[in-house]
């Protein structure tokens, strides 16, 4: 990775299947993910920009993922219309109460397939809204979230973005500040290490220091948002280093692919590609 051969050391990796095989309908691509050779896939929401999708999608979605043969080890909170922009609703005022409507269907989600891994986007400064009172909301729903998620033993995890002005959390230090004033021990950080990168962050030292306080890391190579190998980062000596200070969970793959998604996974043979 980064001009390296990659994949030395013996993390866990999931297929993003929001950012991968994104030529195929949503309730193909658990199926392709498995051709490739993975066991475990994340989505951002699967059902668009609708928070609460009717039954029988839920069943579609939850069908493809057990017919795959595939583990959802992570999944999105609805977080508004992502193309459009809309970046999370956890500061959101006046959506509140359609962020935990969808919420009700991510943990039923959850207990059909053991997804215990949630990545809650915090949500982007609105226009003529004070920013303390989209703190004071978003606070309050972490705090919530966080005790509904406890009771299946899942995680929530918050996630700095780059390329996103108005989102406030650019840092790993951005979101610590808000894990501590919730402080609940399942919030934990997303530790993005492309957004991470190409916002200045010290990628060594957030490692060094607060592997412990990381739920979930997702990879993609900079310049560029492409696979391991695409550009400049030593994603390899990052994953070594994640490893070797006790981080035990998946690493999401992330990325766009420079070509195809089959061929952007050349870079991890392929007996790394299941974690069983």
């Amino acid at each position: 990775m980064g001009g390296q051969s990659g994949a030395r050391h013996g993390l866990r990796y999931d297929v993003n299947l929001s950012m991968l095989f994104t030529e195929l309908p949503v309730l193909r691509r658990p199926a392709a993910a498995k051709a490739a050779g993975f066991d475990a896939i994340e989505f951002w929401w699967p059902f668009g920009s609708t928070a609460v999708p009717s039954d029988a999608e839920v069943d579609a979605f939850v069908s493809a993922v057990t017919d795959a043969g595939v583990r959802l080890v992570g999944l999105n909170f609805f977080a508004g219309d992502m193309p459009a922009g809309d970046r999370g609703l956890i500061s959101w005022v006046g959506r509140q109460w359609e962020f935990r409507d969808s919420v009700a269907v991510a943990f039923d989600i959850a207990r059909r397939l053991g997804t215990r891994t949630f990545n809650a986007l915090y949500g982007n400064r609105l226009p003529g809204v004070q920013p303390a009172a989209q703190d004071e909301l978003a606070l309050s729903t972490l705090d919530w979230v966080c005790e509904e998620a406890a009771a299946l033993d899942a995680t929530v995890v918050l996630e700095p973005l780059s390329a996103a002005p108005q989102y406030p959390l650019h840092t790993a230090a951005d979101a610590f500040a808000v894990i501590d004033k919730v402080g609940r021990t399942n919030l934990t950080l997303l530790a993005d290490l492309y957004h991470l990168t190409v916002n200045g962050d010290d990628v060594d030292s957030v490692i060094a220091e607060h592997t412990a306080r990381i739920g979930h890391v997702q990879i993609a190579d900079a310049p560029g948002r492409g696979e391991p190998g695409s550009g400049q980062v030593d994603l390899d000596g990052h994953l070594a280093a994640l490893e070797a200070a006790g981080y035990r969970g998946y690493v999401g793959l992330e990325y766009k692919p420079t070509s195809d998604s089959e061929s952007s996974f050349d870079w991890l043979p392929r007996e790394r590609r299941a974690a069983s």
